[in-house]
């Protein structure tokens, strides 16, 4: 079952019910272990047929498109497309990855807020029509570029927390709204609906309530230009747990029927990206080195010495990191916690331990302070919920090799897509039977489908 991202023809494991994850992680690393110490995934596309279930449940009939930049992967981009979902693409390449699987332009969002003209260009040529803007430069450069373009406008959230004033980091304002509105007039651009962003680390669901506001006054705006509305677009920040789905759809149900009632035509879609894919990869990692280090220099600043002097202190470094899986750790905080595979005691000392990626580059620290107990080099580490983010373009560090990825899916998601049709020819060439990972010899362990 090996695959790299770049692929195509990569294979899933289909896992009989004695088989688990843990399993399957086991025999990759026994494998690697003896071919070569390389870190890898494990992908559970069963999760994504489970997350697309969990949102017809909670959020029909809003539809999801994917945005494509937080997981661009084979096996992710071509379940995703049987199961019905639409993409938000940001780039060229994008676009062309969801074009060969056949998705037609109607369930294709072209969304990079600052678009090349040659992609605009691109996406004209290929009958993408809808794409994002909120600012007249773009509007004159979408103008020139895309003569059948329609438009959602992207207006700017108001997230506010406490201590913090109010912050408006994306789109437009509405007072702008109307000055694009004219201009959009003037170029003969269609303008066909809005967009807001709210991100899943905003806490105050309240956010919602004003952006949906905001966007009926530039629905009703969009009526005093004679532009004819029927598309918005509620992006992503869905985090991926059901809870918080529940909440926000608590929060937005009443307004959505108030303020876009069926009746009224408009199309409400979203963008759930990490929803889908954070919690379906695990990522598998080697310790390359290892080394001892002064405690006081591991600790964040202004955090208080309580250890013996007496006890190691450890820094470990990996065969992967911030220039490779790790890549979001350089703008948002890590949201996994490093799992020793090895077995260990109950009882087994533990000590702090910062964990380094393999550049030796200082902005390469993946973990500055966790307690683990004391690892060898050749020693394997969990991480999960790495879905999101972590397999997209390649890197710029030269040494940097993207992972294997494992696929693999249980027979009851597989038979879901069954009894729900979804299951197209092309897509189940790719499966091939895993009676029980246990049990296989090494050398019929994952082996890539006939």
């Amino acid at each position: 079952m090996k695959g790299f991202l770049e692929d195509a023809n990569y294979s899933i494991g289909l896992l009989d019910e004695g088989a688990t994850l843990a399993d399957v992680i086991d025999n990759c690393i026994y494998e690697h272990t003896h071919t070569g110490k390389k870190a890898f995934y494990v992908g559970d596309l069963g999760k994504l047929v489970r997350n697309n279930m969990q949102w017809q449940n909670v959020m029909a009939p809003i539809k999801p498109f994917y945005p494509v930049k937080c997981n661009s992967t084979p096996g992710v981009l071509e379940i995703l497309g049987t199961l019905g979902v639409g993409f938000a693409c940001s780039s060229k390449s994008e676009m062309a990855l969801v074009q060969d699987l056949g998705i037609s332009p109607e369930n294709i969002i072209y969304t990079n807020p600052c678009k090349q003209a040659s992609q605009i260009k691109y996406a004209a040529k290929a009958g993408i029509n809808i794409m994002t803007c909120d600012n007249d430069i773009e509007l004159k450069k979408i103008s020139r570029n895309h003569p059948n373009a329609k438009l959602l406008l992207h207006i700017a959230t108001e997230e506010i927390t406490a201590g913090e004033e109010m912050n408006m980091k994306f789109g437009t304002t509405l007072k702008n709204c109307r000055h694009l509105m004219e201009c959009a007039k003037e170029l003969g651009v269609q303008i066909v609906g809005v967009k807001f962003h709210v991100s899943g680390s905003c806490k105050d669901l309240q956010t919602y309530i004003h952006a949906l506001s905001d966007a009926r006054c530039v629905f009703d705006m969009a009526e005093e230009f004679g532009f004819k509305m029927n598309m918005l677009d509620i992006g992503g920040g869905f985090t991926g747990s059901e809870l918080q789905l529940e909440e926000v759809n608590h929060v937005i149900r009443p307004l959505l029927d108030v303020y876009f009632p069926k009746e009224s035509g408009v199309n409400v879609i979203a963008e759930p990206g990490c929803y889908y894919v954070s919690s379906a990869f695990t990522l598998a990692v080697n310790v390359i080195a290892k080394k001892t280090v002064e405690y006081d220099k591991l600790l964040p600043s202004g955090v208080e010495q309580t250890r013996n002097d007496d006890e190691p202190v450890f820094t470990y470094y990996i065969n992967d990191g911030v220039y490779g899986s790790f890549a979001s750790k350089l703008s948002e905080k890590l949201n996994t916690i490093p799992e020793v595979h090895k077995k260990y005691k109950e009882d087994e000392p533990l000590f702090a331990s910062s964990l380094w990626g393999p550049s030796c580059d200082e902005l390469d620290q993946i973990v500055e302070n966790c307690l683990l107990p004391e690892l060898s080099v050749g020693d394997w580490l969990i991480f999960d919920n790495m879905g999101s983010g972590t397999l997209g373009e390649q890197s710029a560090f030269n040494d940097y090799q993207r992972p294997l990825i494992y696929y693999m899916m249980s027979f009851s998601d597989w038979d879901e897509m069954q009894d729900a049709g979804i299951a197209s020819d092309t897509l189940m060439k790719n499966f091939f039977f895993v009676p029980s990972c246990i049990q296989l010899s090494p050398e019929e362990r994952f082996s890539t489908a006939a």
